[in-house]
């Protein structure tokens, strides 16, 4: 074990970081909900969005109170809280925390604290979301007076299809 040389460098000469700034990328609005004291959203600013492999790193803002459904992705998933607080099921997770959610794991409802919520996320794989306790999402919402609005539109790569109302 300890002899073993180590692995040929897997170096691709003539490939180069890419450097992307926070203020040159567009905003994604990906979820809305009509609260009391007015509409809330998820907006997310996509870094990197990658076919092969496929991936996706983002930077997200979340309105105060937005709640979002107890889901899974079908990618390995990373969450970490740059600012403010999210809610997790029932784990508060202040700025500094970090979430790994593994391929086929569920979380959430996820509801953003009084101030909103900042995040930075890395999804390892196909990025789509898959809902989990939609029954108990919809009585959240009722409970909250939380008035559903339809998906806005977002710009998906032409190779990955939005499966946000399935």
């Amino acid at each position: 074990m300890g002899n073993e040389a180590p692995p040929a460098s897997p170096e691709i000469p003539g490939l180069e970081p890419v450097f992307r700034h926070l203020d040159d990328v567009g905003w994604q609005h990906v979820r809305t909900q009509m609260h009391g004291d007015g509409q809330k959203s998820v907006r997310e600013k996509w870094l990197a969005f990658g076919r092969d492999p496929q991936y996706l790193s983002l930077y997200a803002r979340w309105d105060p109170g937005m709640v979002v459904r107890r889901h899974g992705h079908y990618s390995d998933h990373v969450l970490f809280v740059l600012r403010g607080e999210l809610i997790c099921g029932d784990v508060r997770c202040a700025a500094g925390t970090h979430i790994e959610l593994r391929k086929g794991a569920a979380f959430g409802p996820l509801t953003a604290g009084p101030e909103g919520v900042e995040l930075f996320e890395v999804m390892m794989g196909d990025p789509r979301s898959w809902g989990a306790d939609e029954a108990g999402f919809d009585r959240l919402l009722r409970e909250r007076g939380i008035e559903k609005l339809p998906d806005p539109p977002i710009d998906l790569p032409d190779w990955l299809e939005d499966r946000r109302g399935s």
